[in-house]
């Protein structure tokens, strides 16, 4: 099972500037996003309430803390953030432990870069027992560390958990490529300082400086997250 201990020497991608990829997980490598939603709404409804469509596209993409806190706010619901935190964790968990479905294209890019040892991190809000239940489906095999939001002090918007990915691939983050699927995680790899690729899923993306927007992880391979590095440099 992966870890967030940073690796002692990972091998760099050679003939390349590009030193390492950090990947998103929820909505970005696996289809999760439903499940989350799925898990707050059964929870929520459980406990008298029902969530408004409208509530959904607020709360994906963002750490735990921040969309629970929003649901407490317009439902009045009398449990506190760390109680209803861990009805939906395990709610979650319930619902993901039969596997989760790839992203179109996730496969085949993980396929493509533990192929050519590229070193490659999980970054993700998401808890660590969380993860390590979805790596299952993903492989873990496939990564040399994850980083969950559990481990770190400030998660995704903030740059700390791909700092950490980096530093522990021993990579340069200018010279780390981020897939995000997020405002909230594109934020978080540019500040860490990454050139980033969003590819969005519920809600779109605005362009901006530094970033690249695609329409799946289908368009991405290993010579495309190549470029973007060799351009900035």
């Amino acid at each position: 099972m992966t870890s967030s201990i940073p690796a002692v020497q990972t091998t760099r991608a050679e003939g390349s500037a590009l030193q390492a990829v950090l990947l998103d997980m929820d909505g970005t490598l696996v289809d999760t996003e439903g499940f989350w939603w799925k898990a707050e709404s059964e929870v929520f409804a459980e406990l008298g309430h029902v969530l408004d469509e409208e509530h959904r596209q607020i709360v994906i993409g963002g750490p735990m803390t921040r969309s629970v806190n929003h649901l407490i706010d317009v439902t009045g619901v009398k449990l506190t953030l760390a109680e209803l935190s861990v009805l939906i964790n395990k709610r979650f968990v319930e619902l993901i432990g039969h596997g989760v479905p790839l992203m179109p294209g996730a496969r085949r890019l993980l396929t493509e870069l533990a192929a050519h040892q590229v070193p490659t991190a999980l970054v993700s809000a998401s808890h660590r027992h969380i993860i390590d239940t979805v790596l299952r489906s993903l492989g873990p095999e496939n990564f040399a560390l994850s980083v969950a939001g559990d481990e770190v002090e400030r998660t995704k918007p903030h740059p700390d958990p791909y700092l950490l990915a980096a530093a522990g691939l021993g990579a340069d983050p200018a010279r780390c490529v981020v897939v995000e699927d997020t405002a909230t995680g594109v934020a978080s790899g540019e500040a860490a300082g990454c050139r980033v690729v969003a590819v969005p899923s519920l809600v779109p993306i605005a362009p901006g400086p530094g970033r690249t927007i695609v329409g799946s992880l289908e368009e991405v391979d290993l010579t495309f997250l190549r470029s973007l590095v060799t351009a900035a440099h």
